[in-house]
């Protein structure tokens, strides 16, 4: 058993509901969940990276170093990401407060939000939280992924209605275990907000 399988399996047995999985992400489901994102994507947050699976394929992509936000909650997972991608920026914090983040003042806003945040478990009052400070965050034309071991969107038709958001499937990979798909998230256009 890998150290990365023993630090997420002793996380998830003293707070299941924070970190949502007994193992880290596979290469598969990292390789779908970046594959749209390149370095001409600018600066990427990524949200609840845990042990960094999704943060080394933005690396292997060509995202920079330097571009690259990772905020997790967890400070067993912060002090890891730290050691293993110097040059990256760890913020330990909860992404339901990113909207009032100074640490995002000043600073290029994102053309992409990579998210390993556990959305099914969370109330829709977390979920609004996330979304919204991550677009607050991000370009109008940015695109927030999130990943989902569940049959459907993780995000409820209500919240992406409220705050004027469409999901697509990007597509689903069978080799994850378990089995996982992949949504991108974007703002509506003009005339879909008509529609």
């Amino acid at each position: 058993m890998s150290n990365d399988v023993l630090i997420f399996l002793r996380s998830w047995v003293s707070e299941p509901l924070r970190v949502g999985a007994i193992a880290p992400s596979g290469g598969a489901l990292a390789d779908l969940i970046t594959r749209e994102i390149t370095p001409a994507t600018g600066p990427v947050i990524e949200l609840g990276p845990g042990t960094g699976a999704f943060t080394k394929r933005l690396l292997k992509r060509g995202v920079r170093p330097e571009d690259l936000t990772l905020v997790e909650y967890g400070s067993e997972f912060a002090t890891l990401l730290q050691l293993r991608y110097p040059g990256v920026r760890v913020l330990r914090q909860d992404a339901a407060r990113l909207s009032g983040s100074r640490h995002f003042r000043g600073v290029q806003p994102a053309g992409a939000v990579v998210s390993g945040l556990p959305l099914v478990g969370m109330s829709m009052r977390k979920i609004m939280s996330i979304l919204g400070g991550a677009f607050t965050h991000m370009r109008p034309d940015g695109a927030f992924y999130q990943f989902t071991y569940t049959m459907r969107c993780p995000i409820p038709p209500a919240i992406l209605d409220r705050l004027g958001l469409e999901a697509k499937l990007v597509d689903r990979i069978i080799l994850n275990v378990p089995p996982a798909a992949v949504y991108r998230i974007t703002r509506r256009t003009a005339n879909q907000e008509v529609a």
